[in-house]
């Protein structure tokens, strides 16, 4: 079975027909099969209806419960992990409107407690002055006037003291220079000034870190329900609890490589000298 983007998001109809089939061939109820899995009736009947879609731990055990054969199983694990995943493509984003997305990016931080941000290249619209925010979306077709208004706006969720975040950045995200460095320093200078916020904590990975696992793209993770990682082309979703874990260990793994408090302040100011310098 091929695990191309196009399929990612298409396949919770195919996983609840399958499972459905599987409990009818083994001649069980959604009764007994809930009993066997340990599950509610009522969940058995909204993941076959594919109200709900069942998580890899869930379908593992159906699996068991049906007695699946091999070549089922495999196929069926497959079907699983698409159904827990979600691509968006980019063009998509622009046809509806670059507005939209972060509307649904506020709504993903307001229901959200713990957030954490690995950011190996630029900076996130939440840690962005207007003329960056502005400056990234320089590639994007259209007027982004109210794009930039909303990733501006996005920004108060930064003061709700009773969330916590992590923005993980390695110093090429600092050093990227998509505006000129006058800008630049005024843009150093907010993350200073966000790092002094009880519940924002802002780590650097200084150049030349003898890391042995290179960094690979920016990834967000929200609490353990939810990561996304972004593509030139879109961004994946990951909604399985396996998926969402492993995001959060290589966010700890390269977390323990970041310096922080006054040791990345100490950092920030020497850059915007270094800046300034050269103006």
């Amino acid at each position: 079975m091929t695990l191309g983007p196009e399929q990612l998001g298409r396949s919770r109809a195919d996983l609840a027909e399958a499972l459905r089939d599987l409990r009818k061939r083994a001649g069980l109820t959604g009764d007994r099969l809930a009993k066997r899995c340990a599950m509610s009736q009522s969940k058995i009947s909204k993941i076959e209806t594919g109200k709900t879609t069942a998580s890899l731990i869930d379908v593992e055990r159906i699996l068991r419960a049906v007695e699946a054969p091999p070549e089922l199983v495999s196929e069926v694990m497959a079907l699983a992990r698409m159904a827990n995943t979600e691509w968006q493509d980019k063009r998509s984003s622009w046809r509806r409107g670059l507005e939209k997305r972060q509307a649904e990016l506020a709504a993903l931080e307001s229901e959200s407690t713990e957030m954490r941000y690995f950011l190996p290249s630029m900076l996130t619209g939440l840690l962005a002055t207007p003329e960056y925010v502005r400056a990234s979306l320089t590639h994007s077709p259209g007027d982004t006037s109210k794009t930039v208004a909303r990733k501006l706006e996005r920004q108060a969720v930064l003061y709700d003291t009773s969330k916590q975040f992590t923005f993980l950045l390695t110093e090429q995200a600092i050093r990227w220079a998509i505006v000129p460095p006058s800008a630049m320093a005024v843009q150093i200078d907010r993350l200073t000034s966000l790092s002094r916020l009880p519940n924002i904590r802002i780590g650097i990975v200084p150049d030349g870190t003898n890391i042995p696992r290179g960094p690979l793209n920016t990834f967000t993770v929200y609490d353990d329900r939810l990561a996304t990682a972004e593509t030139f082309t879109g961004r994946i979703i990951f909604q399985d609890g396996r998926d969402v874990a492993q995001y959060r260990e290589v966010f700890d793994m390269y977390a323990g490589f970041a310096i922080y408090g006054d040791d990345a302040r100490d950092y920030l100011a020497a850059r915007v000298q270094s800046l300034l310098r050269d103006l």
